[in-house]
């Protein structure tokens, strides 16, 4: 197995040996595959003529989604005076059949 960090990519090469440009290619093709994401590592494997090719990539930031009467929504800040008082009135249904207001 050779390991090596290209463009900050850690590289796993196992099962043969790839020159550098075909491994500069692999890494310009996942960049284009995933756009806007940010590649960790790949681990190739070399199988004669043909290679297949493992991506870690960076975990995308998540913001909170909920669906707040009947839109789904990150956030409330956007909402006018009338939506925020629906959603401040709610009531919440629990699995145990015990309803809660919010």
């Amino acid at each position: 197995m050779i390991t090596e960090s290209i463009n900050n990519i850690k590289v796993n090469v196992t099962g043969g040996e790839l020159k550098s440009e075909e491994i500069s290619a692999y890494i310009k093709h996942a960049k284009g595959k995933f756009s806007g994401r940010t590649i960790k590592a790949m681990d190739i494997k070399v199988d004669g003529d043909y290679v297949d090719i493992d991506y870690t990539l960076e975990p995308i930031k998540f913001e909170r989604i909920r669906r707040i009467t009947g839109y789904l929504v990150g956030t409330t800040d956007r909402f006018n005076n009338a939506k925020r008082a629906e959603e401040s009135q709610r009531v919440k249904h629990s699995l145990d059949g015990i309803m809660e207001k919010i």
